[in-house]
């Protein structure tokens, strides 16, 4: 077929004789590409995982620069061999690009979905009114315009995935490239994904979408199929498909699944699950009673839910995109409380409810017991892998079982053998790509030989080829006798390997309404209090004078005082004490040690007490309680601050009390936006720490059941991996940035107007007077 479409003629990006590597040239990830793309055309990348396809995209997207060749993106001339890359040219082309990558995680640049959205458009200097209509539309596009308001690093893979591509949508780019968008969602988000496509490509839009998915080539005008970091055919989607060797592709049209089923799946929890299914043991490896779960934010994902999965049995369940599919898996496994219910997973009671009414978990000799029945491959692979090497990493768990180092060796070398990556042994986990990462994880779990295998999403991102080999192990596993739970978006899948296939029920999340003001602006109203309500710089400005404030506290009137504006600043700010406490206990409980060392070491007063050299004087309660009242008082303000303010809010206030320092020199733009960062990185770090642990844990670690000193080892083993963790997030953070047009010193519009009002006046007049009224005390 010749190497252009016939609607058009015009290139969007032409690529020369690329060559790529990652290691200096021992290897190449892109060798001799060459490769014409065409305004307004739909190009998709298909071939095996590591054929070179998401590094081909970051190219087309502009966002790293190869080691030879040439490249010219919107005609903007980026790279050349003999001049290297033209940073200037880099930036204007970007400008007309957008890119949805892999993983949705590290695309997030902020903590409220609306304002994740309108960073790109605020980048490109829009008006603040058509910013807003931009945010409305694409969120409306990708089906969350609920959603607004809410925090998407809290959100669901499949959820963080639609609103990434959201953010994109916002830029309105002349080429769009996505690498595997639609991995993670649902039957229903990747169908609305794909008509957003279709409207985009109607409307001129360039698209180059990275795929492993048959059928969501089927409207695109050309199929680059790669192999081995080289173009090995490109073909019309109307003709007939190009396959992977030795796979067979079946192409089902996205929306149309039903025809695979019949008609919707039964929920889980609405059958007879107390009969036995055909061909599986009288006993059941799997129940669960009356489960629930509730998170942290107060919205219930799991509600009552109650159903069994017979020995021997494999269950595939589905469900919609933050349905607590992945929490119950976690939940099966122990990785997680549960907030009522019981479980029992092979013989082993994980969570139950006891005759006084209350829930009590595993102990630490049941959860031994668990580790060595329970396989857990995660739904992000590389969350899992934190050895050196692959044959490091799949030993992992057989050693923690006690074995000699021949068993551990034979496990290793099947379990690799099963998924056919013995090549991949003396590899660093950290350099394969999301595939291949995905196939380690999962050997390292079978080669447990558990009896009871809990799969999140085994097959994503895989290529035909990878889910041929996840399909063989299965039905192994099924011949041996293995329990399996299998979540998946694929109903293909699911009715070819289970026994039985259900749906999650989904408990609707209550979202909270998002006010918009005449000017297109929106406010996330998180916390309607009157505290919630106040513009964040005065805000910031009087919550730290009052803190400030509270270290010139010296005397019990004063401390009463503070005490006093503190609790009127919580009622101000509706969030309740229990609450409260709850969040800041562990440091309260650190002042309260710290109070007694000051009750034994202060000597001057009279003496209250005496117990051998040690004495407790009148003056060392004094100083004991006032210390640890002061701040206590410090504490809670801050926290009240931080739960009424989003960290988007914070920054831009920040950002804005610094901007006459800028007449200084001081790039003020900038260390607003890595305050921003590090206050999005927080709960990203600690999802990693939490994953790594976990995976320890799910195969036999330590870290969750060894003595003190044991798990103390295990935990600072974990450094390691972090660090790779945070790197690589870092890393994936930066290109994010790039995709989304910031650079330093640009001129950004700011689509969060503050408009200080009465509320604000009355505050600072408080927080004056409370700090006069200190003064004179």
């Amino acid at each position: 077929m010749p190497d252009s479409p016939q609607q058009s003629t015009t290139p969007a990006a032409e690529l020369s004789h690329i060559r790529f590597s990652y290691d200096h040239g021992s290897t190449w990830a892109l060798d001799d590409v060459s490769l014409t793309v065409y305004a307004g055309e739909r190009l998709c990348l298909v071939g095996p995982n590591g054929s070179g396809k998401s590094t081909l995209a970051r190219l087309i997207a502009g966002l790293t620069a190869p080691d030879s060749g040439a490249i010219t993106l919107l005609g903007h001339t980026v790279y050349t061999s003999s001049a290297g890359p033209n940073a200037a040219e880099y930036r204007a082309a970007r400008r007309g690009i957008g890119m949805v990558f892999q993983n949705p995680e590290d695309q997030i640049v902020t903590t409220v979905v609306e304002d994740d959205v309108a960073f790109g458009p605020e980048n490109l200097g829009l008006e603040r009114s058509h910013i807003g209509e931009r945010i409305e539309a694409s969120l409306t596009a990708v089906g969350l315009a609920s959603h607004r308001a809410s925090d998407p690093t809290r959100m669901s893979g499949g959820q963080q995935q639609r609103a990434a591509i959201a953010g994109m949508l916002a830029m309105n780019p002349a080429i769009l490239v996505l690498d595997e968008p639609t991995a993670m969602l649902d039957e229903t988000a990747r169908a609305e994904v794909m008509t957003v496509l279709d409207r985009l490509q109607a409307r001129g839009t360039t698209i180059v979408h990275v795929t492993h998915h048959a059928d969501e080539t089927l409207h695109a005008d050309r199929i680059v199929h790669m192999e081995q970091g080289r173009i090995i055919e490109i073909a019309n989607p109307h003709d007939a498909p190009c396959p992977e060797p030795g796979v067979v592709q079946t192409v089902v049209p996205v929306g149309t699944s039903d025809s695979v089923t019949g008609g919707n799946l039964p929920l889980l929890g609405d059958q007879a699950l107390d009969s036995e299914p055909a061909g599986t043991h009288a006993s059941a490896a799997i129940r669960v009673e009356h489960l629930q779960y509730r998170y942290g934010s107060g919205r219930t994902v799991i509600q009552n839910l109650s159903f069994h999965v017979m020995q021997g049995e494999t269950l595939a369940i589905m469900g919609a995109n933050g349905s607590g599919k992945s929490t119950l898996a976690k939940l099966l496994c122990a990785l997680g409380k549960p907030t009522g219910g019981s479980i029992e997973v092979s013989g082993v009671p994980v969570s139950q409810v006891t005759r006084a009414g209350k829930l009590r978990g595993a102990n630490r000799e049941q959860l031994m017991q668990l580790r060595s029945r329970v396989g857990y491959v995660m739904q992000h692979p590389e969350h899992q892998l934190f050895a050196d090497t692959v044959a490091d990493d799949v030993a992992y768990g057989p050693r923690n079982q006690k074995l000699d180092e021949a068993q551990v060796q034979t496990r290793v070398g099947d379990a690799l053998k099963a998924l056919h990556i013995e090549h991949l042994a003396n590899r660093s986990p950290f350099d394969l790509s999301g595939g291949q990462q995905r196939l380690v994880a999962i050997a390292g779990v079978v080669a447990c030989q558990p009896k009871v295998l809990i799969m999140d999403e085994p097959t994503a991102s895989l290529d035909m080829r990878a889910k041929a080999r996840i399909h063989e192990l299965i039905r192994t596993l099924q011949r041996q006798g293995v329990t399996i739970v299998m979540i998946t978006h694929d109903r293909a899948e699911a009715f070819a390997l289970a026994d039985r296939v259900t749906c999650m029920p989904d408990e609707h999340e209550t979202v909270r309404e998002t006010s918009v003001d005449t000017n297109g602006s929106s406010k996330p109203v998180r916390n309607h209090s009157y505290v919630g309500r106040l513009d964040p710089r005065m805000k910031m400005v009087g919550f730290l004078a009052a803190m400030f404030t509270m270290f010139a506290v010296n005397t019990p009137a004063q401390l009463i005082l503070g005490a006093a504006v503190t609790f009127g600043i919580i009622t101000a700010a509706g969030i309740h004490p229990i609450r409260l406490f709850s969040a800041i206990h562990p440091i309260l409980a650190l002042l309260a040690l710290m109070s007694l060392t000051n009750l034994i070491v202060v000597r001057t007063g009279s003496t209250l007490v005496s117990l051998g050299p040690l004495s407790i004087t009148s003056d060392g309660v004094m100083i004991a309680v006032l210390y640890a009242c002061r701040f206590a008082l410090v504490i809670i303000l801050g926290a009240v601050f931080l739960q009424t303010t989003t960290p988007t809010a914070m920054t831009d206030a920040f950002e804005s009390l610094l901007h006459p320092l800028q007449r200084l020199g001081m790039h003020t733009q900038e260390i607003a936006l890595v305050m921003s960062l590090a206050l999005r990185f927080i709960p990203t770090l600690t999802g990693e720490t939490k994953s790594i642990i976990d995976a320890q844990a799910a195969r036999g670690g330590s870290v969750e059941t060894g003595s003190l000193g044991q798990r103390v080892k295990a935990m600072s083993a974990i450094i390691v991996p972090v660090f790779a963790g945070t790197l690589r997030h870092a890393d994936n953070l930066s290109l994010a940035l790039d995709a989304r047009c910031y650079e330093e010193g640009i001129t950004r519009t700011h689509w969060r107007v503050f408009s200080p009002g009465p509320a604000d006046a009355l505050f600072a007049v408080i927080i004056i007077a409370y700090i006069a009224a200190i003064v004179m005390l």
